[in-house]
């Protein structure tokens, strides 16, 4: 079983969302093969709560306004470390920085094929990891 062309199209357009508000290291898997729940999972980080609820509510909105898609269930917006919205044919992760390293999705999900994404949105890989880097080097070493 692969994820659905409904899936693939959420996907494509949460994962731009995330882009245009600066995410950080966007990726998606096809989880159809070993979960039940849902087709894919797209996850997302930013150095800050702020940026994390600003990308979440991003793509809330444009997958409503875009798709008609509303997410059945928000989780995680009071301290907006980890703000996962479900939309049943995919999940979305969005996580602070630090969330994302702890717990460490992409080792979970590795062995599942990745879905392939706007342009945009794979330029954002190793962001993290840059932004960390200009944090270190100005003498600033907090990840707000």
């Amino acid at each position: 079983m692969t994820a659905t062309d409904r899936s693939i199209e959420l996907i494509n357009a949460a994962a731009q969302a995330a882009a245009d508000k600066l995410a950080h290291d966007i990726i998606a898997y096809d989880v159809s093969d070993v979960l039940s729940i849902t087709d894919a999972f797209l996850l997302a980080s930013a150095p800050n709560d702020r940026q994390v609820k600003s990308i979440v509510d991003e793509i809330e909105e444009r997958l409503t306004k875009e798709l008609g898609a509303k997410p059945v269930r928000r989780e995680g917006d009071r301290e907006a470390r980890w703000v996962l919205l479900d939309y049943v044919d995919i999940v979305v992760h969005v996580q602070h920085s630090e969330e994302r390293v702890f717990y460490a999705l992409e080792r979970l999900w590795k062995d599942c094929p990745q879905l392939e994404l706007p342009a945009d949105a794979v330029a954002t890989r190793g962001k993290a990891a840059e932004y960390a880097a200009a944090q270190s080097a100005s003498g600033d070493g907090e990840l707000s």
